[in-house]
């Protein structure tokens, strides 16, 4: 007869056959072993369904829903389609059509919707400032006009007057169009006693002058010019042309930026015979004269 692990239950024990030996165990022992047993297989499933978990790598996110962008309406701008220096009379080449959001379009820019034909209308008008490629152009930016550009740009009541300059007598050479001047006179003092060492008297006869042009330039590039050309009012530009006959030298003083709202008086005595502004009377060996602007 072969032998069994259990041999016999009786009385609640259990005989296993054991090398050697037989072991006797209570059958509530058993029943507590097997729960054990039970409760660690459970533990060892549920963390391998965690490790399985960490392990795992996310899905991806749900996209979120594409939402179609609403048409918008467009029109139609004329921009240059090149850049267009200062002064340059238009071509039809140089501007485009470009559709531009109607919402974000100026009333002062030009339109194919207001002038359908203004690639042709433009031709012939001449840049009154700098354009760059891609800019929209309007009115203010153009001179409709037959005549030359400088008279042009000149606004009403004003004159264009130029003088003869060097780099000594134009800050270096560094004054350029659109900059502010003051104009000095430096003349030999006329009433300088005879036998008597040269003086000279300094005066700023013209205060804040728009430097129209530099010899023929325009634009803002800086050279060293023989002539420069300002923009004066008629009684301006008489005091210049004074100016030029009695003194021995013009010299134009930059005014900066900062300064270009501030202004002093002009050297009117220059055609009305009157005293300067700051005349001094000077008494000398029992003579008086009078002297203006000495500084």
């Amino acid at each position: 007869m072969a032998w069994s692990p259990v041999r016999r239950v009786n009385a609640g024990l259990v005989r296993v056959k054991a090398p050697g030996d037989y072991a006797t165990l209570n059958s509530n022992q058993l029943r507590d072993g097997t729960a054990v047993l039970a409760v660690a297989l459970v533990a060892g499933v549920v963390a391998a369904l965690l490790a399985l978990n960490m392990t795992r790598s996310p899905g991806p996110a749900p996209s979120a829903p594409v939402v179609a962008a609403a048409p918008f309406e467009t029109s139609d701008v004329l921009v240059a389609a090149q850049d267009i220096d200062i002064g340059t009379k238009l071509e039809e080449t140089m501007v485009k059509w470009e559709q531009w959001p109607a919402a974000g379009i100026s009333e002062k820019l030009i339109t194919q919707q207001k002038d359908p034909e203004a690639l042709k209308n433009v031709v012939g008008t001449i840049a009154r400032s700098a354009i760059l490629a891609g800019e929209p152009l309007s009115e203010a930016k153009i001179i409709r006009s037959d005549s030359g550009y400088m008279s042009s740009i000149l606004p009403q009541g004003k004159r264009a007057v130029a003088i003869r300059i060097s780099a000594d007598t134009s800050a270096g050479g560094l004054i350029q169009p659109n900059d502010r001047v003051d104009v000095i006179m430096t003349r030999s003092d006329p009433n300088i006693a005879e036998g008597a060492p040269p003086a000279f008297v300094t005066e700023t006869i013209l205060n804040n002058i728009r430097v129209l042009a530099v010899d023929q330039t325009i634009d803002g590039k800086a050279i060293v010019g023989q002539t420069a050309t300002l923009e004066l009012s008629p009684k301006q530009a008489e005091i210049l042309t004074v100016a030029q006959q009695i003194s021995d030298r013009l010299a134009l003083s930059l005014r900066s930026f900062a300064d270009e709202t501030q202004t002093g008086p002009d050297a009117t005595h220059l055609i009305d015979n009157s005293k300067p502004a700051d005349a001094v009377t000077i008494v000398r060996g029992g003579v008086s004269r009078e002297v203006g602007g000495m500084k």
